[in-house]
């Protein structure tokens, strides 16, 4: 009885941080939109985000690396953590904009998902249930009506492929801070590590043109209001930036990966309510009904994954 007590405290705690971090990233697009309509770059834009989160979290990131000293492997993650899921997804979504609508881009990189549920299909040899494969679809399906990509769209081969790539930076995100307990790396060491290794990676490419830097006007628009920049930048990275990426890695602890990924695809029905509320963008009927069906394609994967933890393995059958 206390067993699924703590199962179940576990599990609510889990999408309880994974809808503060899908909320929280929600709010990353109104405000970088006003760093971009003041004329500042999203390479630069991009960097500040990043840059700023890292600066803010240094200390935490000193004091871990001192308490629990990471071995070769855990600071291998934390590498692969930063370029992936912290800089990666941030590269390869802005050069797929470069060619792609909007929506068609998000759509390329909220696959992530699908992609997930694909890898441990081929890494297990399982194949999914159908009630796992039923959420995927659903989940699809409300993706497509929030985003709304119908009507003329550009896209090109390039940007598929760039698209594609943030798709796979996602997974590095939702999956690399999973998996057995032995061997993991504390969340905030993982965050804070993982947002320097981004920072440096992004002045790297910023040098380089790849992601060109560019100032703007000193004040931005946000909720009809003309705001600094500075709390600005304040804002995309406390509430856009540092609180989504720590509370979705505790999120991550505590579920399922897939799970997570697929809670995970409630930011862009965040991000319109973020958008509603701050720019004035009401959502249509069409969005909330997405909304609706993401949330059904997640009760359905997490239905299915209540029911594989109650099977009996079948490991042992098979030995």
């Amino acid at each position: 009885m206390s067993t699924s007590v703590v199962t179940r405290d576990h599990l609510v705690r889990g999408l309880a941080w994974a809808l503060v971090s899908a909320a929280a990233y929600g709010f990353s697009g109104p405000l970088g939109s006003a760093f971009l309509e003041a004329g500042w770059s999203p390479g630069l834009t991009t960097l500040m985000r990043i840059a700023g989160a890292a600066l803010l979290l240094l200390p935490v990131a000193v004091v871990l690396a001192r308490r629990h000293r990471p071995d070769r492997a855990a600071r291998r993650k934390i590498v692969i953590f930063g370029l992936f899921a912290v800089a990666g997804v941030q590269l390869c979504f802005f050069h797929a904009l470069e060619y792609l609508s909007v929506g068609v881009a998000l759509l390329l990189e909220f696959l992530a998902p699908v992609l997930l549920v694909g890898w441990t299909w081929i890494t297990t040899r399982r194949t999914p249930s159908a009630i796992t494969l039923a959420g995927c679809l659903v989940a699809l399906a409300g993706l497509v009506f929030v985003v709304d990509p119908f009507g003329p769209q550009r896209v090109e081969l390039v940007g598929i492929l760039w698209g594609l790539a943030s798709a796979v930076c996602v997974c590095v995100y939702f999956a690399l801070p999973g998996g057995n307990r032995e061997g993991q790396v504390p969340p905030l060491l993982m965050i804070s590590g993982g947002m320097i290794v981004g920072a440096v990676s992004l002045t790297v490419t910023g040098l380089l043109g790849i992601t060109p830097w560019k100032t703007g006007a000193p004040v931005g628009t946000l909720g009809g209001a003309e705001l600094d920049w500075v709390l600005l930048l304040g804002m995309l990275v406390l509430l856009a930036t540092a609180l989504p990426y720590v509370t979705g890695i505790l999120a991550i602890r505590r579920l399922d990966t897939r799970v997570a990924s697929f809670v995970g695809l409630s930011e862009v029905l965040f991000g319109v309510l973020a958008a509603w509320l701050l720019v004035a963008q009401q959502p249509t009927l069409m969005q909330l009904l997405g909304g609706v069906l993401i949330l059904g394609g997640i009760v359905l994967i997490r239905r299915a994954e209540n029911r594989a933890a109650a099977t009996p393995s079948e490991v042992a059958v098979e030995g």
